[in-house]
C-alpha cells in the first residue's frame, strides 16, 4: 500500500526515469547491434579473427559494473558524469551475447543451402543478405534480447555517475535504507526486463517457426520507431541549456543539501537540473571540475583533506581560507557556510557506553582488542580518516575493520555487526538508534563546514544565484540539520517535502 501511494505521488518522476532508463538502453542495445553484427559476420567466416572478438568481448563481460564505470570516469571525450559514460559501459556489456549470437546462427546453417546458393551464382555478399542473414536472424534476435534484457538491469548502476534512470531510487532508498524507496525503482526495472523478454522471445519463435519472415518493408518500419523512439528520448536525456546542474554525494545528507540548493535557486525563478546521488566526494569534485555539475555542498574539512592533500587544520577560519584560495584558482567559488559543522563522531551503542564507562575516544583503548570497528568506505581511506585516528589515539584494534556505505554503518552498530563507527555528527540516526558521540578529546577531526561550491564562470553569467544562495548562510544549524536528516532517515519522509517545509519556515520573507 505503502509503495502504491509512493507511486502516485511521484507520477510525474517515476515517468520521467522510465523514459531515462529507456533512453540509455534503447542507445546502447542499438550501438552494441551496430557493432556487435559485423563483429559476429567476422567471427563466423574467420575463425582466427573471431577468436581475439570473442575473447575480448568476454572479457569485457566479466568486469564488475561499478568497476567498468570506475575506469571509464577519467577517460577524455568518453568520461565525466551522465549518459554517456553509462552508454558506453552498457555497450561492453552488451556486445559478447550479440557477437556470440550472430556467430552462432551463421555457424548452424547447413552447408548444403549454402553450397545451392553458389550453385547459382550468387556472390559472397549476395549470400550474406539473402541467404545466410535471413536464416540466422532467429539466433541474431535471441542475441539481442538478452543484450536488451542485461541493459535493462545493468543500466540500474548508472545512477552512481548521475545518467539517471529507475536506478535513482534504489539508491537514494539504499543511503535512506527505505525498502519502498528501493523497491519503486527496483520493480518497474524487472517489469521492463519482462516485458521485454516477451516482446522479443515472440518475434524470436516466430521468425523461427517461419510464420513472419521480416520484409525490407517491415525491417525500414521498425527502424524508423526505433529512430523515433530514440529521437524522442534523446530530448529528454539532453540537460536543457540554461539550467543550473546541482549535484550531491550519495549519503542523506548531501541528498538534502543538493535538494536545499535547487529548492533556494528555484524559489528565485532559477532553472534547476538535479544530478543527486553521485557517488563520493572525488566524483563530485571531478564532476564540478570538468562542468558536468554547477553547483554542490562540500564540507571544508574534506576539501582540504582529502580533495587538496593539504596537512589537517583545526582553525575553522584557516580551513576556510586555504580551501577558498585553492579552489579559486580552479574556477571554483566557495560561497559562505551554511551554518553546521558536520564533524566525524564516533560512535557506540549507549548501552555498552554506560556499561563500560566510555565517554571519550581515548576510553576505546579499554576495549581495542574485543570490538570491531565499521566505517563508510571513504573513512577507511582518508588521511583523515582511519589510520590517522588510529595514530592520534594510539589504539590498536585486534580486528580490522568492516568498511560499507555510510548510512549502513549506523544500523550495523544498532544491532551489534559492529561496536563502534565512524558516523556524522548531524545524522538523525544518532538519536533515533540510541547512541552515544564519543567526545574526540585530543581534537583529532578537523572543522566540517558545509559550503555551497559552484563554478565561477557559471556565476559570473548567473549572478542571481550567489544572491539566492546568500539566503542560506549561516541559517543551517547542526539542530536543524539533524531533524532534516531524522525526518528522512527515521520517519521516511519524501527529501524534497521536508527541503520545502524546512525552506518555507527559514526564508520568509
Amino acid at each position: 500500500m505503502r509503495l502504491l501511494s509512493f507511486w502516485m505521488s511521484h507520477g510525474e518522476e517515476l515517468a520521467a526515469m522510465i523514459e531515462r532508463h529507456l533512453f540509455l538502453v534503447l542507445w546502447s542495445t542499438t550501438i552494441a547491434t551496430a557493432i556487435g553484427l559485423p563483429a559476429g559476420i567476422v567471427a563466423a567466416h574467420r575463425p582466427r579473427v573471431g577468436r581475439p572478438l570473442l575473447a575480448a568481448a568476454s572479457i569485457g563481460q566479466t568486469i564488475p559494473s561499478l568497476a567498468l564505470l570506475g575506469f571509464l570516469l577519467p577517460l577524455p571525450f568518453i568520461g565525466g558524469i551522465g549518459p554517456r559514460i553509462a552508454i558506453v559501459a552498457l555497450i561492453v556489456y552488451a556486445l559478447l551475447p550479440i557477437i556470440r549470437s550472430t556467430a552462432a546462427g551463421l555457424r548452424s546453417i547447413d552447408p548444403a543451402v549454402i553450397d545451392a546458393g553458389v550453385a547459382m551464382g550468387m556472390t559472397p555478399r549476395q549470400l550474406l543478405w539473402l541467404v545466410e542473414l535471413p536464416l540466422a536472424l532467429p539466433s541474431i534476435v535471441a542475441g539481442i534480447r538478452i543484450a536488451t534484457i542485461v541493459g535493462i538491469g545493468t543500466a540500474t548502476i548508472a545512477a552512481a555517475i548521475g545518467a539517471g534512470g529507475l536506478g535513482e531510487y534504489i539508491f537514494r532508498g539504499l543511503s535512506m535504507v527505505d525498502s519502498t524507496v528501493i523497491l519503486a525503482g527496483a520493480i518497474p526495472a524487472a517489469v521492463l526486463a519482462l516485458v521485454a523478454d516477451g516482446a522479443l522471445t515472440w518475434v524470436e519463435r516466430r521468425l523461427a517457426s517461419g510464420r513472419q519472415r521480416p520484409s525490407g518493408t517491415m525491417a525500414i518500419a521498425a527502424a524508423a520507431t526505433l529512430l523515433a523512439i530514440l529521437v524522442g528520448t534523446a530530448a529528454f536525456g539532453s540537460t536543457g541549456s540554461g539550467a543550473i546542474v546541482v549535484g550531491s554525494k550519495n549519503f542523506t545528507e548531501q541528498v538534502v543539501l543538493g535538494e536545499l540548493l535547487a529548492q533556494t535557486l528555484e524559489r528565485r525563478g532559477v532553472r534547476v537540473t538535479r544530478r543527486l546521488n553521485l557517488g563520493g566526494s572525488f566524483i563530485c569534485d571531478r564532476a564540478i571540475r570538468s562542468g558536468d555539475i554547477d553547483a554542490y555542498v562540500e564540507y571544508t574539512g574534506t576539501a582540504l583533506t582529502a580533495i587538496l592533500k593539504q596537512p589537517v587544520e583545526k582553525n575553522p577560519d584557516a580551513v576556510l581560507t586555504a580551501v577558498r584560495n585553492a579552489y579559486g584558482r580552479a574556477g571554483l567559488s566557495v560561497l559562505p557556510p551554511l551554518g553546521f559543522n558536520n564533524t566525524f563522531a564516533m560512535l557506540v551503542r549507549r548501552t555498552d557506553a554506560e556499561a563500560l564507562g566510555l565517554s571519550t575516544i581515548d576510553d576505546l583503548r579499554r576495549v581495542e582488542a574485543q570490538w570491531r570497528p565499521g566505517f563508510g568506505y571513504e573513512f577507511a581511506e582518508r588521511a583523515d580518516g582511519y589510520a590517522g585516528l588510529l595514530n592520534a589515539y594510539n589504539l590498536r584494534f585486534s580486528t580490522p575493520p568492516r568498511a560499507m556505505e555510510l548510512n549502513l554503518v549506523y544500523r550495523a552498530l544498532a544491532v551489534g555487526q559492529v561496536d563502534v563507527i565512524a558516523g556524522d555528527a548531524t545524522s538523525g540516526l544518532i538519536k533515533a538508534l540510541d547512541l552515544r558521540v564519543l567526545r574526540d578529546n585530543r581534537g583529532y577531526f578537523p572543522p566540517y563546514y558545509a559550503v555551497p561550491i559552484v563554478r565561477s564562470a557559471v556565476l559570473l553569467a548567473h549572478p542571481e544565484l550567489r544572491e539566492a544562495l546568500d539566503q542560506l548562510t549561516g541559517r543551517v544549524s547542526e539542530d536543524d540539520m539533524r531533524a532534516l536528516n531524522a525526518a528522512v532517515d527515521v520517519e521516511h519522509r519524501d527529501v524534497a517535502v521536508a527541503v520545502k517545509e524546512f525552506l518555507q519556515m527559514t526564508l520568509r520573507e
